[in-house]
């Protein structure tokens, strides 16, 4: 079943120097996908080429990727708008049940490679970014779940180069590298930053012949949940004092964010830094929960707290089309 909520209220307070996110691929048009509320289109898209991508990113290039937080704060500079409340449709409940893979003082657990939980890699702007990602499931068995930020400069251009590597340790692919054909984000994000919006969704090509499903597995999905779940949320923290070379999680109870109240985004407790932008939270104690959000943001460098956005109808529309893609 699926659970949805409103991601609204405004964080043009936040400085770029005080929110940090965690991190897309080239040669896109932009498409427009179904109205949600009052005829506005909720859902932007881009095509990507994918010859050459996997080649393109050697264990180097993948070594020297910038953490995507850093686009994240650039959507802030530039001012990027945010929905009230009152504009954001809740919908009904919907779950939608995943596939079965083949195979401290701190804040984190260092945690075994996930089969279908990786890393994202992207070109935007001429340069090289990391984040992390999830294969969900999906009617085309190839999607996987990243920030917004990992893949739109929220607002501008949609990223190339893009490809996700599940099960990543220490510049080892052993799923191979899946190159993304399409990116889906949210209008709210793609048009204006709205970090609330802060998801996106990427199509991958079939690899060797199977799909990226039939390959590592893909998560349930979850929206319109209710709030103050409890979670663990993974990704591959790559800014000090991480290296981006492992996985991570953290787990909580997720609480409103009371820096900038008035939206919907929620955090639980974490010290995880760029590079984890991106990874799933998971309703439960495991990797095997639904998913329901992802790392966004925190505040700081040495932020103890990671903010996700609430999965709504806006986002689940945003799903739907990279799902039928």
């Amino acid at each position: 079943m699926t659970r949805t909520k409103t991601l609204a209220t405004s964080l043009l307070g936040l400085s770029a120097a005080a929110l940090f996110a965690f991190t897309s691929a080239g040669g896109a048009s932009a498409t427009s996908a179904s109205p949600d509320t009052k005829e506005v289109p909720q859902t932007v898209s881009a095509t990507l080429q994918t010859s050459g991508v996997a080649d393109y990113w050697t264990p180097e290039r993948m070594r020297s990727a910038i953490p995507g937080d850093v686009l994240a704060q650039k959507a802030l500079e530039r001012g990027g708008k945010t929905t009230s409340r009152a504009d954001v449709v809740q919908g009904l409940s919907t779950k939608i049940a995943g596939k079965a893979g083949k195979g401290k003082p701190s804040l984190h657990t260092d945690e075994a490679p996930v089969s279908h939980i990786g890393k994202v890699f992207f070109t935007l702007g001429g340069a090289n970014y990391v984040c992390s990602g999830n294969s969900v499931t999906s009617a085309n068995e190839s999607t996987v779940s990243t920030a917004g930020h990992c893949l739109n400069e929220g607002p501008g251009a949609f990223a190339t180069n893009f490809v996700f590597v599940p099960a990543y340790l220490n510049g080892a692919a052993p799923y191979g590298k899946w190159t993304a054909r399409a990116l889906y984000t949210t209008t709210q994000w793609s048009s204006g930053g709205d970090i609330q919006y802060d998801t996106g969704f990427a199509v991958v090509s079939p690899l060797n012949g199977q799909t990226l499903a039939d390959t590592v597995g893909a998560s349930g999905v979850e929206f319109n949940a209710a709030r103050g779940l409890t979670y663990k949320a993974f990704g591959y923290p790559a800014a000090s004092p991480f290296d981006g070379q492992s996985l991570k999680a953290c787990s909580g109870t997720a609480v409103n964010d009371t820096i900038n109240p008035g939206g919907t985004t929620q955090g639980i407790p974490c010290d995880m830094t760029g590079g984890s932008s991106g990874g799933p939270w998971f309703i439960g104690t495991g990797s095997g929960g639904y998913q329901n959000s992802i790392n966004s943001y925190g505040y700081g460098s040495r932020s103890t707290t990671m903010y996700g956005p609430y999965w709504g109808s806006v986002i689940q529309q945003a799903y739907n089309n990279a799902s039928a893609n």
